[in-house]
């Protein structure tokens, strides 16, 4: 399978534009932002488990990196409410369930083979910086490379300045309405802008967002496409 594969190109799902689709175990269902390959596949999703539900063993040979957006996720190496943020490095493996069920934000097998720290961060308890600008503020999450992570938090009203991004930028509105020249993002929306990319930010009423840069560029595409390989083998 291949959706909105190319990272050269901009996209924006708004919400309600993917549906939920069954996963291959029960309880457990997809909602398919970007994807290269079937079951093994560099993916971005929002999955949702039903309460008791559970995901087999497995080894995520590329990392995997998520965000829980609602109720509580776990595995034999511990306990994630909303508002967790986790990266397993490449190599790692975990037995996911979730006994109330939940919804978390996850990306797959789009790790540098490098980056092998593991990252558990509660983002509700963290210390948030000021930052560039008046009413913006940052929760770093991780940075390798080229590649950073980060919530941002906007108050009403603010403006950042138009700039260009080297690497792409990706985001996913946690709360509030983004929005820049191109257009408005309500909460739920899934923006991925490609490398050199440019545009001009503002909330009016605030936001906060999880936010992804210079992981899009030619080292980005390259992996993207050594995976799609690897995955038609």
């Amino acid at each position: 399978m291949e959706l909105r594969a190319d990272l050269s190109q901009r996209v924006v799902v708004l919400p309600g534009e993917e549906s939920f689709r069954p996963s291959p175990l029960p309880g457990v269902e997809r909602q398919m932002l970007d994807r290269q390959g079937e079951e093994v596949a560099r993916a971005t999703s929002i999955v949702r488990y039903a309460a008791q539900a559970s995901f087999a063993p497995h080894t995520h040979e590329l990392g995997e990196e998520f965000l829980v957006l609602e109720g509580t996720f776990a595995d034999e190496h511990g306990t994630y409410p909303a508002g967790t943020y986790v990266r397993n490095p490449p190599g790692s493996s975990h037995q996911p369930k979730s006994p109330e069920g939940c919804v978390i934000f996850v990306k797959l097998r789009q790790f540098s083979p490098e980056d092998l720290t593991r990252v558990v961060i509660d983002t509700t308890a963290a210390s948030w910086r000021p930052g560039l600008v008046p009413g913006l503020s940052v929760l770093p999450l991780h940075e390798f490379g080229t590649e950073h992570v980060a919530l941002v938090r906007w108050a009403p009203g603010t403006v950042f300045a138009p700039h260009t991004h080297f690497g792409g930028e990706e985001i996913l509105v946690l709360e509030g309405t983004f929005a820049d020249e191109l257009g408005t993002y309500p909460k739920g929306t899934w923006i991925r802008s490609p490398s050199m990319s440019r545009h001009h930010p503002f909330s009016r009423e605030g936001t906060t967002i999880w936010v992804k840069v210079g992981h899009l560029g030619e080292g980005g595409q390259e992996r993207s496409v050594a995976v799609r390989r690897g995955e038609q083998r």
